[in-house]
Order: C-alpha cells, then sequence, then structure tokens
C-alpha cells in the first residue's frame, strides 16, 4: 500500500472490533438521519421538483460501488431511446465547492470534480455540479434535457426523484452493516427497498457474490489499455503475464486490482485514497514497468502522465430486461 492508501476503518468490512466511541455515535447518527427523511416525508422540509423526470442513482453503504459506470450506462440508453439526457452531481472534492459549475470534457477535475469531468469525456451532454443538486437539475430542465440522471444523491432528499436506482457493491454489500461511523452505512439497508431498482455490481467475473431476490446483476468489462499521453489502444489482453503497476484511487481498490489479475496480468498494486489529488511522485515507482489505472485517475493524472500510462475505461453491462424495465417505467413518465 502506498502512503496514500484509503482509510477506510478496518471494523466497516472486516473483522475488527467496532470501537465503543463509534457505537456510541451510530445511534444518534441514525436517529438524525431518520428524523430528516420523516421531515421531508410529512413535507416540513420541502423539496425541489425539476419539471423533467429524474433518476438518482446511488448508493447506502459509504465507498465506491460502481455508480458512475452505471450513470454513463444509463445515460447512452436513454439517448438511444430518444431522451435528451443530463448529468447532475455534486463534484465531490472541487476546490470552489459553493461555485455552480458547467462541466465539459475540457474542465480540470480539480474544478469539477473527477467523476463530473470523467462523464463529460465518456458523454456527449450536459454535465453540471452544483451542492444544491436540485438546483443543477432545475439547471439542466433550463437548459433542454428532458430527463435528469443524477450521479450520486440518494440521500439528497432536497431534490424530488421519480426513480430510484440503489447500487450494492457485490463483494462488499453493507459491510458490519451498521450505521455510520460504527460501520460504512449512510441509511439503514431497510432504505434499499423502498428504492425501484437495486443493481448489484459483480465486478469483472465470479467470485464478487451474488444477487438475491428483486436484485439486477451488473458487470463491468475492460477490453482496453488507452494511452494517458495519446497514441494507440492496447488490447489488455496483451498485458498477459507481464507485471503492472496498478493504481486505483476509488471507493474499492481492490475491485480494479483483481481484475487484471483475473484476466491474467501480474499485478504490483498501489491503491490510494478515493479522491486522491495525484502528484507526479505519486506514479514514480523506480522501474518503467507499464503504469495501468482507473479512468476516474487517468483524468487527474493526465497533465502528467508519461508514455508509461494507460487508462483502462471499463463499461457496464447489464440483462436486457433491466432495460426494458427502465425504460417502460421512464416512458409513462414523457
Amino acid at each position: 500500500m502506498n502512503k496514500g492508501a484509503p482509510r477506510t476503518p478496518g471494523w466497516w468490512f472486516g473483522d475488527a472490533a467496532v470501537p465503543a466511541w463509534a457505537r456510541l455515535l451510530a445511534p444518534l447518527y441514525a436517529g438524525v438521519t431518520a428524523l430528516r427523511r420523516r421531515l421531508y416525508r410529512r413535507g416540513l422540509l420541502r423539496q425541489r421538483r425539476a419539471e423533467v423526470p429524474v433518476v438518482v442513482i446511488g448508493n447506502l453503504a459509504a465507498g465506491g460501488a460502481g455508480k458512475t459506470p452505471l450513470t454513463i450506462a444509463v445515460v447512452q440508453k436513454l439517448r438511444e431511446a430518444g431522451w435528451r439526457p443530463g448529468v447532475a452531481s455534486r463534484g465531490y472534492g472541487r476546490r470552489d465547492d459553493a461555485t455552480p459549475l458547467w462541466v465539459t470534457a475540457e474542465t480540470l477535475p480539480q474544478d469539477g470534480g473527477d467523476e463530473p469531468v470523467l462523464v463529460a469525456r465518456r458523454l456527449p451532454v450536459p454535465v453540471r455540479v452544483d451542492r444544491d443538486r436540485a438546483a443543477a437539475a432545475r439547471a439542466l430542465a433550463e437548459a433542454g434535457c428532458d430527463i435528469v440522471v443524477c450521479d450520486d444523491g440518494l440521500q439528497h432528499y432536497r431534490l424530488a426523484r421519480d426513480i430510484e436506482i440503489e447500487v450494492i457493491d457485490g463483494s462488499r454489500r453493507y459491510g458490519n452493516g451498521r450505521m455510520l461511523p460504527a460501520g460504512p452505512l449512510r441509511e439503514p439497508v431497510e432504505r434499499g427497498r423502498c428504492c425501484d431498482f437495486r443493481v448489484v455490481n459483480l465486478g469483472h467475473g465470479a467470485g464478487q457474490g451474488g444477487t438475491g431476490f428483486g436484485e439486477w446483476p451488473m458487470h463491468l468489462q475492460a477490453r482496453a489499455a488507452l494511452p494517458i499521453a495519446g497514441g494507440r489502444p492496447r488490447a489488455l489482453a496483451s498485458y498477459i503475464g507481464i507485471r503492472v503497476h496498478a493504481v486505483a484511487g476509488i471507493g474499492n481498490p481492490q475491485r480494479f486490482f483483481d481484475m487484471l489479475r483475473a484476466l491474467g496480468v501480474g499485478v504490483v498494486p498501489h491503491a490510494f485514497a478515493d479522491h486522491h489529488a495525484y502528484r507526479p511522485e505519486d506514479l514514480q515507482f523506480g522501474n518503467d514497468l507499464p503504469v495501468l489505472m482507473t479512468e476516474k485517475d487517468a483524468v487527474k493524472c493526465a497533465p502528467f502522465a508519461d508514455a508509461r500510462c494507460f487508462a483502462v475505461p471499463v463499461d457496464a453491462e447489464l440483462p436486457a430486461a433491466f432495460w426494458v424495465a427502465l425504460l417502460d417505467r421512464l416512458d409513462r413518465l414523457r
């Protein structure tokens, strides 16, 4: 592990004992969260509507679960179905979090947030970041979008939504099942039952858990490595039997390492904290082995990446029946 490795508490997803202070604070957090939900449900706190359908993609457990790949896949399907989608996000980690911003492919990650910049580079759709995601959704509607997809924001109740999609990490699920800070849960597990769709990220193959009743499987497929400094793509299969430095600053770096290993790549892992602000020295490992990193990390490393560095984009794949069910629900909202 690098000095920038994730600092997820060992008791969240492991067997470590939960500290007493965390057990004492968890009921307080749970009570405040429940009160807030109740106030919105009773109308004492006001929700804001965007005048167009809103799809919120989020998760209950803190950390990455695969929301952004699913967001990209949903937006692509919407465009194919004739919708004019836009993407709303908070833009976590921006240096000016208080100022709303239209994000384009040219926006710097430190200004727009790494995930929104990634979405803007992958999709020809408007992307708006705002701490108030309800305001972001309204701005997208005013810009001509006829549907808004919110990347994260399941707990942002100020934004009224028509469809909720919960994303679950297939290998880690809900960890120890406790509320923050005793566990990774932002809301109780039962909250997921209120969501219209529950998608389980099974990663890149077997060994990543499975799906239960009412859950849809999602697999992430990676086929090529793209040179960050420019050049021709390289098939991932060409790295079979070759040692590489694997860099991941996502919610669950192990998922990226496991994917490469499953393909037969010799992985030297380098895990960083989610939303890590990379510096050139972070990619100096003392040799000239290839450096493979997630697409999310690549958008931040692009200014100083050299010929060793490659991004590995992934595509979310779900059953055809999922897309039929989702688009059918949305067609009723047109």
